[in-house]
């Protein structure tokens, strides 16, 4: 893959399914409760699929281009992500040698023991890192491991988010903002506020759902969601 497809990219989330509807909330980590939700756990588990997802994050990082030396993953969601798409990417540079492109697993808990410099990290990041997640919603794992990071002084040249379920924090701020406040970059592969339309499109869910989407962006969003003129008919009929 040589070029970053939005479109193709945004076909593909909804192929696989990524983004789920549901008649009862679900708790997210972040504490809210949400009627849909976004999950990347069928594509990572899947070779054939992971293989194309990681394609487009190359694409992607190439598109914006973006020269990072190591993929940092947020623990646990995009540790698999981080760790196949840097081989890739090593594998593919003209300057691939021994010693050049680390390997580095960020953990989900800090090691209390042994040598300080594997108390974040299985393998540490150097060079320029660019940290990415799965789904960002409030941003706080991005921003852990973002802090870590900067602690150690690694350059960091970005923060990446596959998909950006688009929601404002408690404190009123967007992820993009709060990591901008650290002097990085962030960027989203895809948005909720492009893909639920498509997905409500498709799947025709309930007008109760559909109402819900509103509320939930009108709460949480950082703008409110803009449904296609099918849906809204849906809705008025409802």
């Amino acid at each position: 893959m040589d070029i970053f497809d939005q479109k193709e990219f945004n076909d593909f989330i909804i192929r696989q399914e990524v983004i789920g509807l549901f008649d009862e909330p679900v708790e997210l980590k972040s504490g809210r409760k949400s009627n849909w939700y976004i999950n990347w756990r069928k594509v990572s588990d899947d070779v054939y699929l992971f293989d194309k997802l990681t394609d487009y994050i190359i694409a992607f990082v190439e598109h914006l281009k973006l020269k990072p030396d190591c993929f940092c993953g947020v623990p646990e969601g995009a540790t698999k992500i981080s760790l196949i798409t840097q081989f890739k990417w090593a594998k593919a540079q003209p300057n691939y040698d021994l010693g050049v492109y680390p390997l580095a697993m960020a953990r989900g808990s800090e090691k209390e023991h042994g040598d300080p410099k594997d108390k974040y990290f299985i393998g540490s990041p150097k060079g320029r890192t660019l940290i990415i997640e799965d789904v960002t919603t409030t941003g706080n794992s991005m921003l852990a491991t973002l802090d870590k990071l900067i602690h150690m002084e690694v350059p960091v040249i970005g923060c990446l988010g596959i998909t950006n379920r688009n929601e404002k924090r408690d404190d009123n701020k967007t992820v993009r903002a709060v990591v901008e406040e650290r002097g990085v970059e962030y960027y989203s592969m895809s948005n909720a506020l492009d893909l639920l339309p498509e997905v409500c499109d498709k799947f025709q869910p309930d007008v109760k759902i559909l109402n819900y989407l509103r509320k939930y962006f009108k709460l949480y969003g950082t703008e409110e969601i803009n449904l296609n003129e099918s849906s809204e008919e849906i809705d008025k009929q409802g």
